[in-house]
C-alpha cells in the first residue's frame, strides 16, 4: 500500500526542543519516526551521562517517543563522530583554532549522514528541534541558472533567524548545502521557548522543565582542556612560551592546545594591565599576549565560504558536493598525536583546516565572475549580536569583512555568518592573517624565567 502522509525522520536529543517538534509534526499530519543518534565514545559514557551524548538523552527521546505514539529507534553514529567532530575539535586547536563542533556536527551527521538512514525508512524529510526557519521560494531566472539547463532546481531554500532571538540557532545551520536545506523542517523557528515549554507541560512530558545544556555535548563541564587530554594525552600537547606583542618573554606554557583568542583567565601576572591572549602561532607554539586594544581587529577573511542563492552571488556557489566545512567530504582530520587506527601517531596535514591559502584551485568564471562588495551584518561568534559591515566575496571560495564598528577576539576557526536582516546569505571560517607578524621574541638578560603555565 502507498502511503498517504508524508513520512519525516525527526533527530530526537532527549530535550524539550525536539521532543515538541516531534508533537507539532505529528499534528500537522506528518508520519513522524523518531531517531537519536548514540555519538558517544565508550570513555565518555560515565561522565557524559545527562548530555545529549550520553545514553539518559536516549533513555529520555525513547520515552517522549512512547507518549507521542511514533516509533523511535537508535542508530549507531559514534565512528562517524569521533572521525568528523572529535577529530576536527581536537586539531583545531592543535592548530592555533578555536573550533565550532556545533556547526560540523550539524553539516555532517544530523543533516549529513543521518540522511541515508531517512532514505533508507521511506522518509521524505529529516526535521529537528533548531530554532530557525526554512523557507522555499521560487528561483528567479538568471544567466546562471539557465547556464544550469533543466537541471536547475525551480524553488530554493531560504534560510532564516528563529524569531526568538535568545534562541535563535540559525548561526549554526549556516554550511548546509541546498539538497540538506530544501529536505529539512525546522517546526520551531516561528516560537518561542516558553511557548515549547508550555506545551511540553501540556503534554505532560517528562522532559517539560529539562535544562537546556549550554556546554559542548561531548566535553563535560565545558571543561575542554581535561577532555583534550583525556583523548590526546599529556605528551602530545604542543609546548612553548609565552611573549608579549613586544617580544618579551613572559612564561612557558604547557600546550599551545589550551589557549584561545581573548583568553584572560589562566595567564601570568605580574602587568600592571588585564593582559589577554591576542594571538596564536602553531608553526612555533608561541602565545602572545597583550592588552585588550591589541584585541580590536577592523577587518579579516573568511575562507570555504557557503553562499546562499539569494545572496545572488553568481559564479560562486559550489557544487553539493563541496563542503562548506573545514573537514571535506570523506576526511580525514589529521591529528597531532591522535592515535590511529594502526596505533601510530599521525603528523598534522600539510593543509590545515580550514587553511590560509587554500581553497578550490579553479578558476570560478575569473575575476569577472566575482561581485563588487556590499553590506550586511556579520555575527563573529554565536553569542555575538551582530555588527555592520562591508563584504568583498574574492576567488576560491573566499571573503573579505570590513566591519564598520572594530570588534574585539575575531577568532580564528569560529564561523563568521552574513545575514541581510533575517536572512542567511553566506558565512566561512575566520581565518588567522598570513601577513601576522610579531617582534622578535626576547628574553630579558639575568632575569628569572617565571613558572611554565599549565
Amino acid at each position: 500500500m502507498g502511503r498517504n502522509k508524508q513520512r519525516i525522520l525527526l533527530g530526537m536529543s532527549g530535550g524539550v526542543d525536539s521532543s515538541v517538534a516531534g508533537y507539532l509534526l505529528r499534528e500537522q499530519g506528518y508520519d513522524v519516526i523518531g531517531v537519536t543518534m548514540k555519538v558517544w565514545p565508550q570513555d565518555c559514557i560515565t561522565r557524559a551521562e545527562d548530555k545529549c551524548c550520553g545514553p539518559q538523552a536516549v533513555a529520555d527521546a525513547r520515552s517522549v517517543a512512547h507518549a507521542l505514539g511514533i516509533p523511535h529507534y537508535v542508530v549507531d553514529e559514534a565512528d562517524q563522530f569521533e572521525r568528523v567532530v572529535i577529530d576536527y575539535f581536537a586539531s583545531e586547536y592543535q592548530a592555533g583554532r578555536t573550533p565550532n563542533p556545533c556547526v560540523m556536527c550539524n553539516e555532517k551527521l544530523k543533516f549529513g549522514n543521518l540522511w541515508s538512514k531517512a532514505k533508507a525508512l521511506g522518509c521524505d524529510y529529516i526535521a529537528t528541534g533548531h530554532y530557525a526557519i526554512i523557507d522555499e521560494v521560487d528561483a528567479t531566472p538568471s544567466s546562471h541558472e539557465e547556464k544550469r539547463g533543466e537541471g536547475a532546481a525551480s524553488t530554493y531554500a531560504i534560510l532564516r533567524k528563529g524569531i526568538d532571538p535568545r534562541k535563535d540557532q540559525s548561526y549554526f545551520l549556516f554550511s548546509l548545502r541546498q539538497p540538506q536545506l530544501r529536505r529539512a523542517l525546522t517546526p520551531l523557528g516561528t516560537m518561542t521557548k516558553p511557548q515549547i515549554r508550555e506545551i511540553a507541560h501540556s503534554l505532560g512530558l517528562k522532559v517539560a522543565g529539562k535544562i537546556d545544556s549550554q556546554e559542548i555535548c561531548f566535553v563535560p563541564g565545558n571543561d575542554y582542556k581535561t577532555f583534550l587530554r583525556s583523548h590526546l594525552g599529556e605528551n602530545e600537547f604542543h609546548r612553548g612560551e609565552i611573549y608579549d606583542v613586544d617580544g618579551n618573554f613572559v612564561a612557558e606554557h604547557g600546550g599551545i592546545e589550551l589557549f584561545t583568542i581573548g583568553q584572560r583567565k589562566g595567564l601570568p601576572g605580574g602587568s600592571l594591565r588585564p593582559r589577554y591572549v591576542v594571538d596564536l602561532d602553531p608553526e612555533t607554539n608561541r602565545v602572545i599576549v597583550g592588552d585588550a586594544d591589541d584585541l580590536i581587529c577592523e577587518a579579516f577573511e573568511i575562507d570555504r565560504v557557503n553562499w546562499h542563492p539569494v545572496a545572488g552571488i553568481d559564479g560562486l556557489h559550489p557544487s553539493p558536493a563541496e563542503s562548506a566545512s573545514p573537514l571535506a567530504e570523506g576526511e580525514r582530520t589529521e591529528v597531532r598525536g591522535f592515535p590511529s587506527r594502526n596505533g601510530k601517531s599521525r603528523q598534522p596535514s600539510p593543509h590545515p583546516l580550514p587553511c590560509e591559502g587554500r581553497g578550490d584551485e579553479r578558476s570560478l568564471n575569473g575575476a569577472s565572475g566575482l561581485p563588487s562588495s556590499f553590506e550586511a551584518t556579520v555575527k563573529i561568534r554565536y553569542n555575538h549580536p551582530g555588527t555592520v559591515a562591508t563584504v568583498k566575496p574574492l576567488e576560491n571560495n573566499r571573503a573579505r569583512i570590513r566591519l564598520h564598528e572594530p570588534q574585539r577576539a575575531v577568532t580564528p576557526g569560529q564561523a563568521a555568518v552574513i545575514y541581510d536582516g533575517d536572512i542567511v546569505i553566506g558565512g566561512g571560517w575566520i581565518c588567522r592573517p598570513a601577513s601576522t607578524r610579531h617582534p622578535e621574541p626576547r628574553k630579558l638578560s639575568g632575569s628569572k624565567e617565571p613558572a611554565a603555565i599549565t
